[in-house]
């Protein structure tokens, strides 16, 4: 990997001599101009799957969208072998500036964009105790928060994923978009993709407990797992009251749990589980079958590193996230509402490669973001959602424990409106 010092060294002077020019182009017409600070940009890196929209487009209802924003700076804090930046500046023209302040300046004395993308995912940083990747979005966001105060101006802001690794940075970035009163969205793919079948959450259900079945390991997968909760758990009645306590479990307790038949035995209801694997399209199959529903034995066999996270919500609601490597490859979800003798289950559709379309379908709430100066929905389902990431991974990293978290009490109203793709 190359450091910055020496890619700046070696290819800066014919991107940092552009600069100026940017600063002193008007904003032509209703067209605004967007600055992208980002972790790192390569193939199939989430710069990669969301910048990139802002500069060829994408599709949006049978019609080819071409957003209404100019790429006029960018920031990359690394430089992988086969980074694509450099590729990307010399064959759409903006600049890569050498720090935060000068991309949001464009090379000038003063704020010079009107809307700002953060991508804090991958690259090589380092691991907290309990294994989450330190990724620098507070830092990125806290250096852009110093620049709107020194400069008297702000600007739209979208977040990519959860805010923080660390809570109480989570919670300070919150504040701060409030005290500076700029728009601020952040998230996932998850809550905003094409659902199977194409389903809500009834605006004031009563929802007793809810359950996603999904991939991934830790720190990264889990946080889409728990927005696919979160984003039907908040249209409750009453709406979001926040989370009064956060178990992990790992290994052979998964197992226990999944034996013990119901959430007040310390497992979750069998129902859930099986409206889940119903949905998935990538259920797991002894050789030569197809679509025959696995023993419990045939799932420990396939699954070598079971996770759950058993959450629960101060007004009573119970939740369990599981990551099931070998059995799924995608995102269920499945609740039980009171009244009703069947759970309402769907799956969280995610388009494959090479185009991965979901990301586009987070990219129009960004854009949403930078043209409204409204958020599509509230910020606080991704504090809280970051908030149980960090509980999660703190409990098991604590022998499994189950964790008060009087901290994440966050309470918000959801919109009544849906925001998912459904067309």
């Amino acid at each position: 990997m190359l450091s910055r010092r020496s890619f700046l060294g070696t290819v800066g002077a014919g991107l940092i001599a552009g600069p100026m020019l940017f600063a002193q182009q008007p904003n032509s017409g209703s067209r605004k101009r967007l600055a992208i600070l980002t972790t790192e940009w390569r193939y199939h890196s989430h710069a990669w799957h969301m910048g990139e929209r802002f500069l060829v487009g994408y599709p949006e209802n049978g019609q080819w969208h071409r957003p209404p924003l100019d790429v006029v700076a960018v920031y990359v804090d690394q430089f992988p072998e086969n980074d694509l930046s450099r590729q990307r500046s010399q064959e759409f023209g903006f600049p890569i500036y050498p720090t935060i302040a000068e991309t949001l300046r464009c090379g000038g004395d003063k704020l010079a964009v009107d809307a700002v993308l953060i991508i804090g995912e991958h690259g090589n940083y380092e691991k907290s105790e309990y294994g989450q990747t330190k990724y620098p979005r507070y830092e990125f966001f806290k250096q852009m928060t110093d620049v709107f105060r020194k400069d008297g101006k702000t600007a739209p802001v979208f977040n990519d994923k959860h805010l923080s690794w660390k809570w109480d940075w989570a919670k300070e970035m919150v504040d701060l978009s409030r005290e500076l009163k700029f728009p601020f969205t952040a998230g996932s793919s998850l809550p905003v993709t094409w659902r199977m079948p194409s389903i809500e959450m009834p605006y004031d259900a009563e929802i007793m407990e809810m359950m996603s079945v999904a991939i991934g390991g830790m720190d990264s997968y889990d946080f889409h797992a728990l927005e696919a909760i979160q984003c039907m758990a908040e249209r409750r009645k009453g709406g979001e009251t926040g989370v009064s306590a956060v178990q992990g479990l790992r290994g052979e307790a998964v197992w226990k749990a999944m034996a013990a038949g119901s959430w007040s035995a310390g497992g979750w209801d069998p129902k859930l589980f099986e409206a889940c694997l119903s949905r998935s399209q990538t259920l797991s199959q002894p050789k030569t079958f197809s679509h025959r529903y696995p023993t419990e034995g045939q799932i420990r066999e396939w699954v070598a590193d079971p996770i759950a996270y058993r959450i629960e919500y101060t007004d009573g609601t119970k939740a369990t996230m599981l990551l099931l490597n070998g059995l799924v490859g995608d995102f269920t979800f499945a609740a039980t509402l009171k009244g009703k003798a069947e759970p309402l289950s769907t799956l969280f559709y995610l388009p494959p490669t090479p185009n991965v379309s979901y990301s586009a379908s987070l990219m129009s709430k960004a854009e949403e973001t930078f043209l409204t100066g409204k958020s599509p929905y509230p910020v606080e389902r991704t504090l809280l959602t970051g908030g149980l990431v960090e509980a999660g991974v703190q409990s098991i990293g604590k022998n499994q424990v189950r964790l008060e978290t009087p901290h994440l009490a966050v309470r918000y109203k959801a919109p009544r409106e849906s925001t998912f793709v459904q067309s």
